[in-house]
């Protein structure tokens, strides 16, 4: 295609900030229409990739290639296959729902928020299409520095707390993702004798096991911090908590994904031995997020709480399905990081909604809003019952891909993460049953307003999504199909060497070496 469509999807969220520069500070209804005709332009551009796109191929497509530092090997490379696609468009409708739920919330300092918006947006959306390691490195990076404004500003009452941590973790993170990427830079040279960050380049080398060890580690450090993958998941529920509606919307439905993301277009492809040796370590960290996380969600009192202790449950399944390293996981894995996106935005942004009208978010403090509130209780439970995975829903269809994928490696790990699901639906019909029945106990409850049509305008396209996805989910799976079956035909052919009844500590320490080659993607298109 001759339209640069990435880098017009780089660059309008950026013009839009430059827009608000120029604009009175003190006139916030032409700031937030601006920023809302920006993301809304930013979503219809990200949809028009689905236009030609050839879901048959895995090979890359809009492609957008040129030097930029030609002297180190670094250039201008954009392209997208199926997996980055889905959350391309997933990032733009996020974002989008992020700048419609802001509108009453944020008060002071609008255009700084709203600029913060839009410039985070580039920087995910930058992850997501980018090939060249230093472009992906410097968009990751960039990502994080608005959301640590959109806390430390607009937070709540531990909001230094939460930047500093959400901060610390990031940036150790940051730092040894930068030493595999170099790692992989120099040993590249050292095979082929050409330097460079081009990952297409980088997946066709042959890299001995020893180094595929050390730089998986390096890359899982980085990677594991952003899922976050357990023990490295306690910035998340303050970073969620103290962070304004937006930033947790945009959070829980992109930011977190990018972790996710990452270990599939690194760490199988390029380190495909080491990822197979670390298999089973991650199934059973995996599998520890996803029950630890489901309890203390069980254990919370205040509801933006419970919804971030979730997704360190949903996201050990992504990582479970991931690192099932079959057609099933990846593909379930990948729909849902999308599912996980919707459901959990969706919770998000409901917490955000009636601690707008009540400014608290203690479960306590509610009971009976399905008497006075009977169109949020609709949505309510149709999103729940979303989140627990209830059949007709998108996180039925995820979360069954997901567990056939863990059932063709472990059974008994299958049947673990099953139990997630289980204590799923116990913390999130709890939740309903005591924020929405019973009595209306307490007075300031009772005068409590429904939602408004700005409201039901940014939940209706969730709510669509979780049933076409849940009843008719083909369009999506087939988007990242062609992308799956070639990752999962190389993955396999090296998981057969390692997937055994030896200890864990076998696979970590085992000296090898066997080397192992991607097959080349082919040419872009």
């Amino acid at each position: 295609m001759d339209i640069p469509i990435l880098s017009l999807l780089l660059f309008i969220p950026l013009a839009g900030v430059v827009l608000l520069a120029f604009m009175d500070g003190n006139n916030k209804r032409a700031i937030r229409m601006t920023t809302l005709a920006v993301a809304g332009l930013e979503f219809l551009t990200s949809s028009v990739l689905l236009i030609g796109f050839d879901a048959g191929t895995h090979h890359m497509q809009w492609v957008e290639n040129m030097p930029w530092i030609p002297e180190i090997g670094v250039s201008y490379f954009l392209a997208v296959d199926g997996m980055s696609l889905l959350l391309v468009l997933l990032t733009t409708f996020i974002a989008l729902l992020g700048v419609l739920c802001s509108w009453s919330a944020v008060q002071e300092r609008v255009k700084g928020y709203m600029a913060c918006l839009l410039i985070m947006e580039t920087g995910m959306i930058g992850v997501f299409v980018s090939l060249d390691l230093v472009l992906f490195f410097l968009f990751w990076e960039i990502s994080l520095v608005p959301m640590y404004f959109l806390i430390g500003i607009w937070g709540g009452e531990r909001k230094l707390y939460a930047t500093i941590k959400f901060f610390l973790y990031t940036l150790f993170g940051s730092v040894f993702m930068l030493v595999g990427i170099l790692a992989l830079y120099f040993a590249h040279g050292n095979i082929s004798g050409e330097y460079t960050f081009n990952l297409l380049k980088l997946y066709q080398a042959t890299y001995p096991y020893n180094l595929q060890w050390w730089v998986f580690l390096a890359f899982f450090l980085g990677f594991a911090i952003k899922v976050p993958v357990f023990p490295f998941h306690t910035w998340l529920p303050d970073a969620h908590v103290e962070a304004p509606t937006a930033g947790s919307v945009i959070l829980a439905g992109v930011l977190l994904k990018m972790g996710t993301y990452a270990f599939l277009r690194f760490n199988l492809p390029l380190l495909p031995d080491a990822s197979a040796a670390f298999t089973p370590f991650i199934m059973v960290l995996a599998v520890i997020g996803i029950i630890y996380g489901a309890l203390l969600a069980l254990a919370q009192k205040d509801l933006k709480k419970l919804v971030a202790y979730s997704s360190i449950s949903h996201l050990g399944f992504v990582m479970a399905g991931i690192f099932a390293m079959n057609q099933q996981g990846i593909d379930g894995g990948i729909l849902q990081m999308v599912n996980h996106g919707l459901s959990t935005g969706a919770l998000f942004l409901i917490v955000g909604m009636i601690y707008d009208r009540r400014h608290s978010r203690l479960m306590d403090d509610f009971g009976g809003l399905a008497r006075v509130m009977p169109v949020f209780a609709v949505f309510v439970m149709i999103v729940v019952f979303s989140s627990i995975g209830l059949p007709g829903t998108n996180g039925f269809i995820g979360e069954i891909l997901i567990l056939l994928g863990i059932f063709k490696i472990s059974a008994a790990a299958a049947v673990l993460a099953a139990t997630g699901i289980v204590l799923g639906a116990v913390y999130m019909l709890w939740m309903y049953q005591r924020v929405l029945f019973g009595p209306v106990t307490h007075p300031a409850n009772k005068d409590l307003k429904d939602l408004n049509p700005r409201e039901i305008l940014t939940l209706i396209p969730i709510i669509l999504l979780i049933f076409w996805i849940g009843i008719y989910p083909r369009p999506f799976l087939k988007l990242s199909a062609a992308g799956t079956t070639h990752l999962v035909e190389m993955a396999q052919s090296r998981q057969a060497l390692y997937m055994n009844d030896k200890p864990i500590a076998t696979y970590a320490l085992k000296k090898s070496t066997n080397t192992s080659t991607f097959v080349p993607p082919g040419e872009c298109r």
